[in-house]
């Protein structure tokens, strides 16, 4: 609240009391609108102001705001609309969470057309009920994130039917090839569509489009070409173009840019740098992102550059959870890696106990504050021994060779 400038809730009476006290709010099911016009409000819109303000991982512990104009988001939309072939006889299944900015993406897209949106509730469905509520919407296409759309597959393989949907999008984290192949083979659309992008480049700044009888050759789907009117670099540490096959940092310029971190002109100034093959002074974002030309002209995506990891579609720095951690009372420090556990990756805990300090009392103790604090996925922990101290501030406690959390 304090860090966007936010002026003004929109809520419904029964939940303003779980707003703070000092927050304005505007119960919208108390407003009297019986001598209000029927038509839309004349609210003239600038593309630099600004749409919305989305939050996510910050290194510091402090989540970012970062600001994105309507100028940026529409051309975004309208571009989306047409790769995706959306028309106004089209049907969206809006299945995202709407704390993804994908989420705003689908529904504005779907809506700015005229085409229906068949919205799914609180609840996270089952395999059966989604792919139930696709054919009764008779939904033309539909979003989801790579490991859902998997198990989507393999419940339309056990059921022996699949939803008469053209067109299936996933994204936020990679596809394997197995789990693409199965979505082929078994939920058999017309189209397939990676979409790729960080929230500082407007939601999918880039997109892989392929028809349903094709595949690829590398460990997971291409992250594709730019949307719209913007522009893909892969450059080196100088920023020099790379050739075809040869890995560098994935830069992404032109139009559809966020504005930058909401009242963070440093950190804005360090991801937004200028762009050297705009000759009318455009802005480059560095994504952190390794990437390389594929012979067809696709990006394929290859790595992190730092610690930053994607749980469940969440973007984020493994640097935030560990100051959080350092935060609380008993611990010395604290390192956190992103494992494989039964119910797919997850972030784990690793705490070294201050001076002193009762190992089994500091985890009884930090596991609630922990819990408290961060989502489900972040709740696992486990205790460093103190000897690993040093090894741990000088960098040498190697992330991968960590014991297996509690």
């Amino acid at each position: 609240v304090a860090d966007s400038a936010l002026g003004l809730v929109l809520t419904q009476a029964a939940l303003a009391d779980r707003l703070p006290a000092s927050v304005p709010r505007l119960c919208v099911d108390e407003l009297d609108l019986r001598e209000m016009p029927a038509h839309a409000p004349r609210v003239a819109v600038h593309p630099a102001q600004i749409a919305y303000v989305i939050y996510t991982s910050g290194s510091t512990g402090r989540p970012k705001g970062v600001a994105v104009a309507h100028g940026p988001l529409a051309m975004h939309c309208q571009a989306v609309a047409d790769i995706y072939g959306m028309r106004a006889r089209s049907c969206e299944l809006h299945f995202m969470s709407f704390s993804f900015d994908g989420a705003h993406e689908r529904w504005l897209t779907a809506l700015s057309i005229g085409a229906a949106l068949a919205l799914r509730d609180d609840e996270l469905w089952e395999a059966p009920r989604t792919l139930e509520a696709l054919e009764r919407h008779r939904a033309t296409n539909a979003a989801f994130p790579p490991a859902y759309l998997a198990q989507l597959a393999e419940c339309a393989e056990a059921q022996g039917t699949a939803p008469p949907v053209e067109l299936y999008v996933f994204g936020g984290e990679a596809m394997p090839r197995e789990a693409y192949e199965r979505v082929r083979a078994h939920l058999r659309p017309r189209l397939l569509i990676n979409g790729y992008g960080p929230t500082e480049t407007v939601v999918t700044p880039l997109i892989w489009k392929a028809q349903a009888g094709e595949s690829f050759d590398c460990a997971y789907a291409p992250i594709g070409q730019p949307v719209g009117r913007r522009q893909a670099y892969v450059l080196d540490a100088a920023l020099r173009l790379l050739p075809r096959g040869v890995v560098g940092e994935l830069y992404i310029g032109g139009e559809g840019l966020a504005r930058g971190y909401q009242g963070q002109g440093g950190m804005t100034a360090e991801r937004y740098v200028a762009d050297p093959y705009d000759a009318a002074g455009g802005r480059l974002y560095r994504t952190g992102d390794l990437v390389r030309w594929r012979e067809d002209g696709q990006l394929e995506y290859v790595g992190r550059q730092d610690h930053q990891v994607k749980i469940r579609g969440f973007r984020i720095e493994l640097g935030e959870i560990e100051a959080r951690l350092r935060s609380l009372p008993g611990v010395a420090d604290a390192v956190v890696a992103a494992v494989e556990a039964g119910a797919g990756r997850q972030l784990a805990a690793y705490v070294v106990p201050a001076a002193g300090e009762d190992t089994e009392a500091l985890a009884a103790r930090v596991r609630p504050g922990l819990a408290e604090s961060l989502p489900d996925y972040m709740v696992p922990m486990h205790v460093i021994p103190m000897e690993a101290l040093p090894r741990l501030i000088s960098g040498k406690l190697d992330r991968h060779a960590l014991p297996a959390p509690d």
